[in-house]
């Protein structure tokens, strides 16, 4: 489950009784930062330290201490041959119970992360569109599905905001610095249109258009011709989106290898 807001609202109203289990000093290759945490309640958890040994270890040491409600605690973990896990650094947490203060400061901490999301636009709502949604909304972004379609927005996963206007153009000029831009829409000149304004945002951290070798020689040769375009803008779009290596073309798979690209995309900036 990822941790927004509203996810954990929905995990703290159902597990009244929570410990939190939190990274207070990672020193060499640990599996997760400093500042990395989970929630562990008698039947469940939330977030991840990491997984491995480490993860469990700390899991039963919480509910342990959760069922003697001697909850504050420190474990300082090797991660070496003797846990089963080699990364080969040290890790220490804390865990504590998750009261009222903490819990407030945790949902601001939350919320504070969230805000800073990058933001993935993807414009389409076709079958690529979904495919792309249902990826991005288990991944740390913000993303927005924007249509011209109504009908095209239906079944979109909650965690995805989607945006239902005539104008699609107008969400790249409002989005956010650092933004990434994926234009799959059911019309090649729309496609065209928004990611020459796409290419107008240096600030970018990707400009994605579906598509394929002509399409790419098609949309230059307009780019350049008619919307005022540049060579330099052109090395910045990235067509087609998730490379042209692999030759399946099924939407989940096409997916898959764009949200692999985008991610490493969005780590640059």
């Amino acid at each position: 489950m990822t941790a927004s807001r509203a996810n954990l609202a929905r995990f703290l109203d159902t597990h009244p009784q929570v410990a939190l289990v939190e990274v207070v000093e990672a020193l060499g290759s640990t599996p997760r930062e400093k500042g990395a945490w989970m929630l562990v309640s008698p039947t469940a958890i939330f977030e991840t330290i990491g997984g491995g040994t480490l993860e469990f270890m700390a899991i039963d040491r919480a509910r342990e201490a959760l069922a003697g409600q001697d909850v504050d605690s420190t474990l300082d973990v090797p991660l070496g041959p003797e846990i089963g896990q080699c990364c080969g650094g040290r890790v220490e947490l804390s865990i504590r119970l998750l009261d009222g203060p903490a819990s407030e400061a945790l949902t601001e901490k939350v919320a504070r992360a969230e805000a800073e999301l990058p933001q993935v636009l993807l414009f389409g709502g076709g079958h690529v569109g979904h495919a792309l949604a249902a990826a991005f909304a288990l991944l740390p972004v913000k993303a927005s599905v924007v249509e011209t379609r109504a009908e095209a927005l239906d079944g979109m996963p909650p965690a995805v905001d989607t945006r239902l206007t005539p104008v699609p153009e107008e969400a790249v000029r409002e989005a956010r610095a650092g933004s990434a831009f994926v234009v799959l829409t059911h019309d090649h000149a729309l496609d065209f249109l928004i990611v020459a304004e796409a290419l107008k945002r240096t600030d970018a951290a990707y400009v994605g258009m579906i598509g394929s070798k002509t399409k790419r020689a098609t949309f230059r040769s307009w780019f350049l011709r008619e919307a005022g375009g540049d060579e330099a803008a052109l090395l910045r779009l990235v067509c087609p989106i998730g490379g042209n290596a692999l030759r399946d073309k099924r939407p989940a798979v096409i997916a898959a290898l764009a949200a692999a690209e985008i991610m490493t995309a969005l780590s640059r900036t």
